[in-house]
């Protein structure tokens, strides 16, 4: 926390936490509660709640400044995100714990506000941002794939709306983030001067800093918005890694494709089928001003990990990038391999916070996943080959696709359980007979029913959002299953815990035998194929521009130039730490 909003905190007595030179009051404390707390997941961020004891206990945490010094801390932009993330999973939890609510009944308005801008706030204020975000998407889709948008621009009572345009690209303006910098320059300007104040924006700009920024907006929004669903906030070990580590594709994959990479490109498809479907500003500048915020965005948490990513845009280090992601891809059997060695491992890994949900948050979880459906209702409508045909016939037959594409992979994956390992080529012609069976449908389609190429990539965009809510669905109807039926089938079997959940030998054995039964019987091996589908086509997707950029040799002396300024302004030879940097980040002895 800097000097100002320290200092501010302590005036109007709502500063928590110092940090690591906090000075406790012994007797004070632990006749009053204590200063540690029990529980590592509801209070990961153990510090602030002292705080909040003092607090609530009529105490004061005080500020004393006496010199004020920087602190060694992250600069990688991984260890930053995993510190951002034990932050936000520590807000998550602070959110729900009682301290705050006590805190906020027992505060008068100014002081509960002081309090709310200085902790929780923030955190719910950024995911408010990102939500209003998807919710003004969908809406907007909502009135294309309808028609509603289209039957209002026409109506003839509507015209002459150029002044409101200007409006709102005048105001599109300050949304950029205008007013967000007038906090900044106001503190650096109070401390020294507002010359200088101007010159640091202006250097934050040139450094890509509001591509850090918000990048960091989307971790912040993921890891506080999953623990106020499921809960499960844990400790992220930063390290202190050396900071010109390249970090590999697979590793940035891994980290940030819930968190970031999966959301941008949901948004993506928003804006693209927006751009496809709407009828509104096209003779207008409008569109621009209105979207390029979100287009921004969307780059940034696509793109950020690798442009902040030391040696990200050497050819060399990029082939050795793509070999890791392909061979970690690759790798099947995820039981008793770590998540960094197998892609199986890591699927299961990334949805274990599921495992402990509720049965509310599921329910929750899966009416949100809900959103997904509105693609496909609406594009199929919008197709050549249903020549303008509103029954719902339409609609089901499109399911039917579906369908089909979900029975080859279950052929797929049934195949190679069956035949890999003894009969390979068997199992070659299993995959072409059904690659050949898809091709003829989409023949006979072309032919028959004059199905347009402009109708293949719509249908895309219709299906593609689908799919991945059958991932969705898969993921969460386990565990709900598993909350709804087998653990209350325990309780009633199990007579040596009447009245209670079970956690003995004999409902863990039960657990674990239905678990294995629903796997055996139900669609999870082709589940686990259309994810590894979609994994692919993400990677590749992302992949790709960074590949084409590598092919330039200037892309790779920008980067450096850009991520180590000041180090290039002090004589450093930055090229040659990087040249001798081993894969573990350390720097190699040359004879």
């Amino acid at each position: 926390m800097g000097v100002l909003p320290g200092s501010n905190t302590c005036q109007n007595w709502v500063r928590f936490h110092y940090g690591h030179p906090d000075v406790f009051d012994r007797i004070f404390h632990i006749t009053r509660g204590g200063i540690s707390k029990a529980s590592k997941v509801i209070n990961l961020s153990e510090d602030i709640f002292a705080g909040f004891n003092s607090t609530l206990r009529q105490g004061n945490v005080t500020h004393h400044e006496y010199i004020q010094l920087g602190k060694g801390r992250d600069v990688g932009m991984n260890q930053i995100s995993n510190f951002e993330a034990k932050v936000a999973n520590g807000n998550g939890e602070q959110t729900l714990c009682r301290d705050v609510y006590r805190l906020g009944h027992r505060f008068d308005f100014y002081r509960m506000l002081s309090m709310y801008f200085t902790t929780v706030g923030f955190y719910f204020n950024s995911m408010v941002a990102v939500l209003t975000l998807y919710v003004f998407l969908y809406g907007r889709l909502y009135l294309v794939l309808s028609g509603l948008e289209k039957s209002i621009l026409q109506d003839p009572r509507i015209k002459n709306i150029k002044p409101f345009e200007n409006a709102l690209a005048t105001q599109s303006v300050f949304q950029l983030g205008t007013l967000l910098i007038l906090p900044m320059i106001m503190e650096v300007g109070l401390e020294k001067g507002f010359g200088k104040a101007l010159a640091e924006f202006i250097i934050m700009q040139l450094q890509l800093a509001p591509m850090f920024f918000t990048f960091h907006l989307g971790t912040k929004t993921h890891y506080y918005g999953r623990t106020i669903l499921h809960g499960g906030a844990k400790y992220r070990g930063t390290g202190r890694g050396f900071v010109v580590r390249h970090a590999k594709f697979a590793e940035n994959y891994r980290m940030y494709s819930r968190s970031h990479f999966v959301k941008a490109l949901e948004l993506l498809i928003l804006l693209v089928v927006y751009l496809a479907y709407g009828s509104s500003y096209r003779s207008s500048s409008l569109y621009v001003y209105v979207t390029i915020s979100m287009w921004f965005l969307v780059f940034c948490w696509l793109f950020a990990p690798f442009i902040f990513n030391p040696s990200c845009f050497e050819w060399h280090k990029t082939v050795d990038d793509w070999t890791d992601w392909w061979k970690w891809m690759s790798n099947r059997g995820g039981i008793g391999l770590a998540p960094e060695q197998s892609w199986e491992a890591w699927w299961v890994s990334e949805h274990e916070h599921l495992k402990n949900g509720t049965i509310r948050s599921l329910l929750l979880e899966l009416v949100l996943s809900l959103r997904l459906l509105i693609y496909q209702y609406g594009i199929v409508y919008h197709l050549h080959i249903v020549h303008e045909n509103k029954s719902f016939m339409i609609y089901a037959l499109s399911w039917l696709v579906i369908g089909i594409v979900l029975v080859s992979l279950k052929v797929v994956s049934l195949g190679r359980e069956k035949f890999v390992t003894k009969f390979q080529l068997v199992f070659r012609i299993l995959k072409g007979i059904v690659f050949l069976v898809l091709i003829g449908l989409m023949v006979v389609l072309f032919v028959g029913f004059d199905l347009a190429v402009s109708d293949v990539g719509a249908s895309v965009l219709a299906f593609i959002p689908t799919g991945w809510f059958i991932l969705l669905m898969a993921q969460v109807c386990g565990p709900l299953f598993r909350r709804l039926v087998i653990e209350p089938l325990g309780v009633l079997c199990c007579s040596c815990c009447p009245g209670g959940a079970c956690r003995g030998p004999c409902c863990a054995k039960l657990r674990q035998r239905s678990g294995a039964v629903l796997r055996k019987i139900g669609p999870w091996d082709s589940i686990q194929e259309m994810a590894r589908m979609y994994e692919y086509t993400m990677g590749i997707l992302i992949f790709l521009p960074i590949a084409v950029l590598s092919w330039f040799p200037f892309m790779s002396e920008f980067q450096t130039r850009l991520l180590f300024n000041q180090a290039f302004s002090r004589g450093l030879q930055i090229s040659r730490i990087l040249a001798g940097q081993d894969g573990r980040g350390t720097i190699t002895k040359r004879e």
